[in-house]
């Protein structure tokens, strides 16, 4: 009996371990096929430093402004509420008090961050 249950699991993944080995292969040829038939003919316009259509301005590792990064974190804390957002609201029907509430909480915390944030200044950009 076990043999035959075994048997018939591996008879499922049959197909899964093909798909897998058809993909490795596929991607082994390819990548060697682009080793072998590649041109390669490297000239300093080629391997130079490219950005935007201009050479470099300036080093880049200069000095960058956090106010960017804050922003953009803020602009990630607020996409992921509307994306928590969405699904509650879909299922606004169906939910419990205790689910209402929670998101409530939620919003809550946010807009209390949202209102420090905007009261310390961190997105006044003058």
């Amino acid at each position: 009996m076990q043999d035959a249950l075994t048997h018939g699991m591996l008879r499922e993944y049959l197909p899964i371990l093909v798909l897998l080995a058809m993909a490795i292969g596929l991607g082994l040829i390819l990548i060697a096929a682009a080793a072998i038939i590649a041109y390669r003919n490297p000239d300093p316009e080629k391997v130079s430093a490219y950005e935007c259509g201009f050479n470099a301005f300036d080093d880049a590792r200069m000095k960058f402004d956090v106010r960017f990064y804050l922003v953009s974190i803020l602009f990630i804390i607020f996409d992921l509420e509307v994306a928590f957002l969405f699904p509650w609201a879909v299922a606004f029907g169906d939910m419990s008090m205790t689910a209402f509430w929670s998101m409530m909480v939620f919003l809550s915390v946010l807009t209390v961050g949202f209102a420090y944030e905007w009261k310390k200044g961190a997105l006044e950009w003058a």
